[in-house]
């Protein structure tokens, strides 16, 4: 009888993570094991994400379906190598078969206040957790890394060959950790491992279980703006970092991405670290690669803002004040390469998204807290 390969996610009660921990059960060949430690995330989205798995079974669904639809969840800390090793501890050597690596702290501008955290939760703690898949002989990992590796870009839409030149502590913290995985993926061949550059996922699941919900004020636009619509932020008003900057309208171009599209970019990728996959030249001297996911199309902040009052129907207003340090004009990506070696494609439109995150935010207006 067939079996099902644990895979661990880490940040796999977060926002991409429950994401992508749907869509490797929806493939029934990978069983989950999830570690958090909601510093950012809520542990009910894993149940939730169980439940709409296991709705979506069909009536004959063997023991292995059924099987892939529970996560096996842990609530620990990356900073903490000896709870990390208690879960590899748990599953033995070689018993997990490959880890997606999405935990991290991940505000541009927190990262320049306190500079010393985000080094040693995304860089330290990802050489410890580096350390133990080795010593338990798990040599496959896709790393969840940012389009804040290219800073501020010579070409837009962005290449994988632009040099890597990030402009804030967390995008350097991405630049080092990448560096450190193709470093090692250099001085071993049993090692296999592929980076994911992305720009801005949005909206959420379409059944409106799971979605983005930060703890705290979000620092991100599109839940700010949901949570604008749904009263739980009273400003009156939007503040917009800059409208002098060199795009259409002034205001910073990002590359967003529906959360279902890039979460299948994930599985993708974890599909491609397999014996037989075509990513790896068998020349290569080190089987590491990056690729850039994304539509390959930019939309500004004031577009963003138009898509929401029509998705939520709410009279956003807003006003221009000056840039904030580390922004960078415009973040559009090249996503040629994951299309042609991944089969990667991010089909939905700007507006799906919106729809998608107001569905999630109108139908849970406290998120996973208290209904």
């Amino acid at each position: 009888m067939a079996s099902l390969k644990n895979v661990l996610v880490t940040g796999g009660a977060g926002y991409i993570g429950s994401h992508v921990i749907y869509v490797l059960q929806k493939t029934r060949r990978y069983k989950v094991i999830s570690i958090d430690n909601n510093h950012n995330s809520h542990s009910a989205a894993l149940a939730r994400v169980s439940q709409l798995s296991k709705s979506e079974l069909p009536e004959d669904a063997s023991e292995i379906d059924r099987l892939s639809t529970e996560i096996d969840s842990h609530t620990c800390d990356l900073t903490k190598p000896e709870q990390i090793r208690a879960v590899f501890e748990k599953y033995g050597k070689g018993g997990i078969w490959g880890v997606i690596h999405i935990a991290a702290y991940k505000a541009v501008g927190e990262s320049t206040e306190i500079p010393l955290t985000y080094y040693a939760n995304n860089v330290s703690a990802s050489i410890s957790l580096l350390q133990i898949m080795d010593e338990f002989d798990c040599n496959r990992i896709v790393y969840s890394s940012s389009a804040t590796v290219y800073g501020t870009p010579p070409n837009i839409p962005i290449p994988e060959t632009t040099r890597l030149q990030a402009d804030s502590p967390y995008g350097k913290t991405k630049v080092m950790t990448e560096t450190i995985i193709e470093d090692m993926c250099r001085a071993d061949r049993k090692w296999r491992a592929l980076s994911l550059r992305y720009f801005n996922p949005a909206g959420a699941h379409p059944s409106g279980m799971i979605g983005e919900e930060p703890r705290g004020r979000p620092g991100n636009l599109l839940p700010l703006l949901a949570h604008m619509a749904v009263g739980r932020v009273k400003d009156a008003v939007l503040k917009v970092f800059g409208n002098d900057y060199p795009t259409p309208d002034g205001t910073c171009v990002r590359d967003y991405l529906h959360i279902m599209d890039l979460a299948s970019g994930h599985v993708l990728a974890l599909n491609a670290l397999g014996p037989d996959s075509t990513v790896f030249p068998s020349d290569a001297p080190a089987f590491f690669k990056a690729y850039n996911l994304g539509k390959g199309k930019g939309v500004s902040v004031l577009q963003i803002v138009e898509a929401m009052r029509k998705a939520t129907g709410f009279d956003y207003k807003y006003e221009i004040i000056g840039r904030r340090g580390g922004d960078v004009p415009d973040l559009t990506a090249d996503p040629t390469l994951a299309e042609k070696e991944l089969g990667f494609t991010a089909p939905a439109d700007l507006e799906t998204m919106c729809r998608d995150l107001w569905n999630f935010q109108s139908k849970h207006p406290l998120g996973y807290g208290e209904q």
